[in-house]
């Protein structure tokens, strides 16, 4: 509905992980450079970790994007596999052929037969596994043991596991010490500044087709504050202000606006570390009232 009120052709606010509107600051740039190192790299595994919402996915997509072409890649975005049906996913991405009854050993022979080729042919061979703290104790056994497949000089697979904060808890485990030690770089994506905040709020709107002046200076400033630099939080807080000026007529997002943005998104309280609420919606007669008080009881989210 806004965007063809505000004349542009997609959402700049969505909170689908398009690397188009990624920005880069200083943090997602260093999570880049840890994932870029586990491309190149010759050992071990590289852990990238970070809260719900802060970015990581869409910096992998981003990875994706720029991978250059002597890298054979298998992507993992579902990560509640048993251990044959994620080595059958890897076969499934590299286009590996196989024979017999696709039993562990007959998919870890195809993996490994394929890896001693690309390796010979002087290719790289990386698998990403994103939502990795969904994995479970035998399959992340599995993932381990795939780094087994190596030459007297270098591994045949890198391995990236993307993560939230829970990954680490996993991985702290005595039991999973084996795998912990060959992970080889580890960083944890933080949610932004205040001033990353304010600047990804103008990137997205430029990129978007909008016009930074869009949002009033205050308006930035109170979502930037509510978010607590999550950028998915900024997204969804951003969007309700988009839809709330279309509802009045508005040409502009207010600093008021803004706070019934925030307050309209449901997420937004844990991100700054409060207790967070019910998600249940407030009664239609509560929200007559909190609309009234602001003078736009027109306004209906949807």
């Amino acid at each position: 509905m806004f965007q063809e009120y505000f004349g542009i052709d997609r959402n700049p606010f969505s909170n689908t992980p398009d690397p188009s509107f990624l920005f880069m600051s200083a943090r997602h740039q260093e999570a880049m450079a840890h994932l870029t190192y586990g491309v190149k790299g010759t050992s071990g595994f590289v852990l990238l970790t970070g809260e719900v919402g802060t970015g990581k996915t869409t910096v992998c997509r981003s990875l994706v994007e720029r991978l250059p072409d002597d890298v054979d890649l298998a992507l993992c975005l579902n990560p509640r596999l048993s251990e044959i049906e994620l080595l059958a996913n890897i076969c499934d991405e590299m286009k590996i052929p196989v024979a017999g009854r696709h039993s562990l050993k007959d998919l870890t022979d195809a993996i490994n037969a394929h890896l001693l080729k690309v390796h010979a042919g002087g290719r790289r061979a990386v698998l990403i596994i994103d939502e990795a703290q969904n994995l479970r104790q035998p399959v992340l056994e599995q993932v381990r043991l795939l780094t087994n497949l190596e030459t007297p000089s270098a591994k045949l697979l890198q391995i990236i596991l993307v993560g939230q904060p829970e990954l680490n808890e996993v991985l702290g485990r005595d039991d999973m010490r084996q795998l912990s030690q060959r992970i080889t770089a580890r960083y944890h994506l933080e949610p932004m500044t205040r001033r990353e905040s304010r600047d990804y709020v103008y990137h997205r709107l430029r990129v978007g087709g909008l016009a930074s002046d869009v949002f009033d200076f205050d308006a930035v400033e109170e979502v930037c504050v509510r978010s607590g630099g999550i950028p998915r939080v900024i997204n969804s807080i951003c969007e309700r202000c988009l839809l709330g000026a279309y509802a009045l007529g508005a040409r502009r997002v207010s600093r008021s606006l803004a706070s019934a943005g925030h307050d309209a998104t449901a997420a937004s309280p844990a991100a700054n570390g409060a207790r967070p609420r019910s998600c249940r919606w407030p009664s239609a007669r509560s929200c007559r009232r909190r609309w009234r008080r602001r003078s736009w009881c027109s306004i209906r989210w949807t």
